[in-house]
């Protein structure tokens, strides 16, 4: 997984910025996916998807399973229940990721990314949410999108994705079945003017 690098602002890395899927996107596990990039560089690029959930497993049995205990006696609190586990990506699918806010900070563990979101990858911040101790917004995702050096530079000229400055309030936002088309507003365009291929003059 590649590390974050501290970059300049025109060094042509799109780290702390969202990958939208065209529309005829040929890999199925990316079908209509937005993709918040953690990190990109010389070296690759990492990514975790953001409006896809994981219907396998529900957050209080991921917890369970992981043995966290819940913040109350008295049963499962109504954030935890309803809260979303993402699929983040085909990567490392038993690994879990958190974006948040940066209210929750642990010293070598969180990574500061862009604008405002941080991503920690320890027991530690799952603990501290079932704890009711946790940041004030988050998302938890199983896996990453991963790419080797000069891979993502090279779907992107192939005309796989789109990029876009990113946002929390539609990073963190619950509703992820409108996180695909408000992601293609941020940029003007609506999802069926697009056209699979591009056009080279």
């Amino acid at each position: 997984m590649p590390r974050r690098k501290r970059r300049r602002a025109d060094d042509g890395y799109l780290d702390g910025q969202l990958l939208i899927a065209m529309p005829l996107m040929s890999d199925r596990r990316f079908a209509r996916s937005v993709i918040y990039l953690c990190a990109h560089s010389e070296e690759g690029a990492m990514g975790l998807i953001i409006n896809q959930r994981a219907s396998h497993i529900a957050f209080p049995e991921l917890l369970q399973r992981l043995g966290i205990k819940f913040a109350s006696e008295d049963g499962i609190s109504n954030e935890i229940l309803s809260r979303s586990v993402h699929v983040g990506g085909p990567v490392e699918t038993g690994r879990g990721f958190v974006l948040h806010t940066p209210d929750y900070n642990v010293s070598d563990s969180t990574l500061e990314i862009e604008g405002g979101v941080c991503l920690t990858a320890t027991l530690d911040i799952l603990k501290a949410i079932a704890g009711g101790r946790g940041p004030d917004r988050s998302i938890l995702a199983l896996g990453y999108a991963g790419w080797s050096a000069g891979q993502l530079e090279s779907e992107i000229h192939a005309n796989g994705w789109l990029n876009c400055p990113a946002d929390a309030e539609l990073i963190f936002d619950p509703d992820l079945d409108n996180k695909y088309p408000r992601a293609m507003a941020k940029i003007g365009i609506d999802p069926s003017h697009l056209v699979g291929v591009a056009g080279h003059a």
